[in-house]
């Protein structure tokens, strides 16, 4: 069958394809008025709302749904098949450039941005009608998806004020019975900055309360200002920033905020050798997205579970594959050495990336890092698994195949690990084209890359233990997610030390992967392991919520899985197995040595979430208090 642009609610039991234009109810009266009374509530407490209330959301979501179906009857089917689609056909683009630094009298000195988020129609595919998308940029002209690259410089600081000018209403459904951002109604789409894999104050974290909208009509409880200061004082590396805020970052981040942020080494970088240069040097931004016959993104507009959560979803998955903000696109190379600095951006979807066709045999990955660190060797791969938002830094080189084109894949499964298997659209990602003559390379990959601190377990301070539960209602459905069985605005439990290390043991005791992000803090994998008599230990877990009382050791006893030798570098964020325990050191000091160059201990903090977006905007995710 020829597959379509739907949206997939998968859940453990069934998957489902759901089919309704998404925008009608960002307009249906009611919505609006009910945010106020239900933002901010936990679930136990929306248990507990009077039946009438429920009976009265009810009527609202049969109403909204006629009316979608009424609408949907007079256009027509609203999806767009993506199989009419030509792959290959658009060129990848190279995203515009930021300098986050100056050049004054010889030196680098400090940089100052105004980077703004925008309306504005995009085009992601020759055939597609115009996107209305949300998009970073200096100027509504020249904004991008993915927003302009912003090149930074080990440490030069870079100060970038962040500007609204999102329109009054939200382009994609949200929900809002889910923890949200709760501006006053009619004053605009909340968002918030977060640079993922920055180190850098909680102020300029983009903590997921400090949101603002267009002209600061409305802001958050944590907002300290729309600058952002990052000292640029870590390691060179790979970075990317996206929107933050509470309860709307799946959507944000759909509508097309996100972009990226190199920060290069003036001293440490050139003496590798490595390709470099915009035409051998180019980052990828990979996501999914589904499109209606108007060309506007297609989000679900009920839930899984509408009597509980009337618009959220477990997890989203697209038809096409979008790199650089084009699908399937195309890139002419040439028969040498390339590198690219790969950034999953999809709010659920896995990508297990390798090369197919004719010459694929020759290609395999180099990988120079993983997430915002160097590894310390090159490792090589044939085929490697990146999770919503890992990176991954490799070189390929050309000259190895005597193909004239070659196809990068996908084959992770979706949702991962136990759900549906790619499709003939979902399983292509971009193509190669690769000239035919042969050329001097004068790039080079050392046998030894950055040295970094090796983990120091012995050193740890203490030992955590980190348990991930997904609740579901009485018809098996997911409702939502939680750390340590606690919901987001719960007092933090964990509060390192700044300066120290601390193991922490996460104990998956759902179904899926979750990819786990700390922020400011790095880690190391040390290993992962499965449990025996899982169900017992969960059962037991959702009890007292208490791992070493209900006997984690004896439990954590079955097969060991290695940690892939291209992520045994430092790392924020990590791919969380179900059903076992993956112990990671988790160091919240800088890794070249000192200390941090700002009070990691302010307000309003940072925090840890699972990295599916759908997870992290319905209460996975938890503060994260430094103290002295």
């Amino acid at each position: 069958m020829k597959a379509l642009g739907h949206y997939k609610a998968h859940t453990r039991k069934t998957t489902t394809t759901l089919v309704f234009f998404p925008s009608l109810l960002l307009h249906f009266p009611p919505f609006p008025a009910l945010q106020s009374i239900v933002t901010h509530r936990r679930l136990e407490e929306r248990r507990e709302v009077a039946m009438e209330k429920l009976h009265f959301l009810s009527l609202l979501l049969i109403a909204s749904s006629m009316a979608i179906s009424s609408f949907r009857k007079a256009q027509g089917d609203a999806l767009f098949d993506v199989s009419k689609l030509e792959m290959f056909i658009d060129e990848l683009p190279n995203m515009p450039k930021q300098q986050g630094y100056g050049f004054r009298d010889g030196v680098f000195v400090p940089g100052n941005l105004t980077v703004g988020m925008y309306e504005k129609l995009w085009k992601f595919h020759r055939d597609l009608p115009p996107t209305r998308v949300f998009a970073y940029g200096t100027s509504k002209d020249s904004a991008t998806v993915p927003g302009p690259t912003i090149e930074a410089i080990r440490g030069v600081p870079t100060y970038v004020t962040w500007t609204n000018h999102l329109p009054s209403r939200h382009i994609l459904p949200w929900d809002p019975t889910v923890p949200t951002a709760n501006p006053h109604p009619g004053e605009g789409v909340p968002t918030v900055v977060h640079l993922h894999g920055g180190v850098h104050p909680p102020a300029s974290d983009g903590n997921a309360m400090s949101w603002f909208t267009a002209g600061f009509n409305s802001v958050g409880p944590a907002f300290s200002g729309a600058t952002s200061y990052y000292p640029n004082r870590q390691p060179p590396g790979n970075l990317w920033y996206h929107d933050h805020a509470m309860g709307l970052t799946r959507a944000n981040l759909l509508a097309g905020l996100v972009g990226s942020y190199n920060l290069r080494s003036t001293d440490l970088e050139p003496p590798l050798g490595l390709p470099s240069g915009d035409e051998f040097d180019r980052r990828l931004v990979l996501f999914d997205r589904s499109f209606l016959v108007d060309g506007s993104i297609y989000m679900n507009a009920t839930g899984n579970n509408p009597e509980i959560h009337p618009q959220w979803q477990p997890e989203y998955f697209g038809s096409a594959i979008v790199v650089n903000g084009k699908a399937w696109p195309f890139l002419r190379v040439r028969r040498r050495r390339y590198r690219f600095r790969i950034v999953n951006a999809s709010n659920a979807r896995f990508f297990r990336l390798f090369f197919s066709g004719s010459g694929a045999r020759g290609l395999r990955f180099l990988h120079l890092g993983s997430d915002s660190n160097y590894l310390p060797r090159p490792v090589h791969s044939r085929k490697f698994l990146l999770a919503p938002s890992e990176i991954a830094d490799v070189v390929i080189d050309f000259s190895k195949t005597s193909a004239d084109d070659v196809v990068l894949a996908n084959d992770a499964v979706y949702p991962y690990p136990s759900g549906d298997p790619t499709d003939e659209f979902n399983g292509k990602v971009m193509k190669f084209l690769i000239a035919r003559a042969r050329e001097e390379d004068p790039s080079a990959v050392p046998k030894r890359l950055l040295t970094l601190p090796a983990p120091a377990v012995h050193r740890a301070a203490v030992t955590r233990y980190i348990a991930m539960y997904e609740y579901e209602s009485s018809t098996g459905e997911p409702t939502h997610l939680y750390l340590n069985a606690k919901p987001y605005g719960a007092a933090a439990t964990e509060t390192p030390r700044a300066g120290s290390s601390e193991v922490w043991e996460v104990i998956n005791l759902t179904e899926d992967n979750h990819p786990l992000h700390i922020h400011l803090g790095v880690f190391v994998v040390l290993e992962q392991q499965e449990l025996v008599e899982a169900e017992k230990f969960e059962k037991c877990m959702r009890k007292k919520n208490d791992a070493a009382a209900c006997g984690v050791a004896e439990h954590a006893k079955g097969k060991r899985h290695r940690v892939p030798q291209y992520e045994r570098g430092w790392k924020n964020v990590f791919k969380v197995m179900p059903g076992a325990v993956t112990r990671i050191l988790v160091r919240f000091a800088p890794l070249d040595g000192g200390n941090f160059v700002f009070d990691a201990t302010a307000e309003p903090g940072y925090v840890y979430h699972c990295h599916i977006l759908d997870h992290e905007d319905n209460e996975m995710m938890r503060p994260l208090k430094l103290v002295h």
